[in-house]
């Protein structure tokens, strides 16, 4: 499992300009347990109800894991305010986030 990063490992200066990076969720493995969303400085994740066409597209086992985890995941509400820096990345216990570039 990850190191959890504390307040104090928080670095406000994040390595690219906002929008260069952008977090790629994998369905497949968040289980919106949520420490990605508040150690964000730039709020760009939030977690929420998966909309029943995103859910229809899942695999079987994707759909019961959503339906175990409240049928919440993590999703980036505002990519392009991302500055790549990693912190969520960091926190996903599920290792479900990655960093792509635009």
């Amino acid at each position: 499992m990850p190191r959890m990063p504390k307040p104090d490992d928080i670095d406000p200066d994040c390595k690219f300009e906002p929008g260069t990076m952008v977090p790629v969720i994998d369905p497949m493995r968040c289980e919106a347990k949520g420490p990605c969303v508040p150690i964000c400085p730039y709020d760009v994740l939030a977690l929420r109800v998966v909309p029943r066409h995103e859910k229809a597209a899942l695999p079987l086992i994707g759909r019961f894991k959503l339906f175990v985890h409240g049928g919440k995941q993590a999703f980036a509400i505002d990519p392009d305010a991302c500055r790549g820096c990693g912190l969520c990345v960091q926190a996903c216990p599920e290792r479900a986030i990655k960093l792509r570039k635009r």
